[in-house]
C-alpha cells in the first residue's frame, strides 16, 4: 500500500518555525526521528520510506501555500496513490496550540492552502491532520501572526504534540483514518 504525506508550509528560511509551516514542521521530525533526507523534485521536497509494509512518501510542496493543490495533485497521479491514502497536514487557527485533529473531510475555513487543493481536487472530500496554532492576534493581524514564528516557550509545548502528530500519521498508513480518530484525536 502507498501512501502520501503532504505537509503545507512555505519555502525558503524566512519561513522556517512560522506558524503556517506546522505541516512541514511535523515531516521534518519525522524525517529526523527516521534519518531521512528530502530531496528536492518535481513541485516538491520528497522522501520516501517504509513502515510496517506500508510505502510511505512525504511531501513538503516547494508551490508555497497558496498552490499547493498542484503539487499534491503532481504526486498523486506520479504514484497512483488514491485520496483515501493522502494526508494533508495543516496549520489551524481555529484550534489552540498543540491540538490536533484529524478529519476525512471538511471545509477549508479560509486557510489558502486548503482551498486551493479543494479548487484542484474539486471537493473537500480529502483526510488531514489539523495541528493547531492558537489566534492570538488582533483582528486585522491574522496575516502576520500565522506569518510569524513560534515563540520559544510555544516551541517547547508544540514539540511533543509533533510527535503525537507522528503517531497519528502512521496510524493513518496502518490502521487507516476511523481507528486514528477514535483513539488518537484530541
Amino acid at each position: 500500500m502507498k501512501y502520501l504525506i503532504v505537509g503545507l508550509g512555505n519555502i525558503g528560511p524566512e519561513y522556517a518555525f512560522t506558524r503556517h509551516n506546522a505541516g512541514f514542521m511535523v515531516l521534518d521530525r519525522l524525517a529526523a526521528k527516521e534519518g531521512l533526507n528530502f530531496k528536492l523534485d518535481r513541485l516538491a521536497s520528497v522522501t520516501e520510506y517504509k513502515y510496517k509494509g506500508r510505502a510511505i512518501t512525504l511531501i513538503k510542496p516547494t508551490t508555497y501555500m497558496n498552490l499547493s493543490g498542484k503539487a499534491l495533485q503532481y504526486w498523486m497521479n506520479q504514484l497512483k496513490v488514491p485520496i483515501e491514502n493522502v494526508m494533508i497536514l495543516v496549520d489551524d487557527l481555529a484550534l489552540p496550540l498543540g491540538k490536533l485533529r484529524i478529519k476525512p473531510k471538511g471545509s477549508s475555513a479560509g486557510h489558502n492552502g486548503l482551498k486551493n487543493i479543494e479548487l484542484v481536487l474539486g471537493n473537500d472530500i480529502y483526510p488531514r491532520l489539523k495541528i493547531g496554532i492558537g489566534s492570538d492576534f488582533s483582528k486585522g493581524r491574522q496575516i502576520d501572526y500565522v506569518l510569524g514564528k513560534f515563540s520559544e516557550d510555544e516551541m517547547i509545548e508544540l514539540l511533543p504534540k509533533l510527535d503525537k502528530a507522528i503517531e497519528m500519521i502512521l496510524s493513518f498508513c496502518t490502521a487507516g483514518i476511523g481507528t486514528t480518530m477514535n483513539f488518537l484525536n484530541e
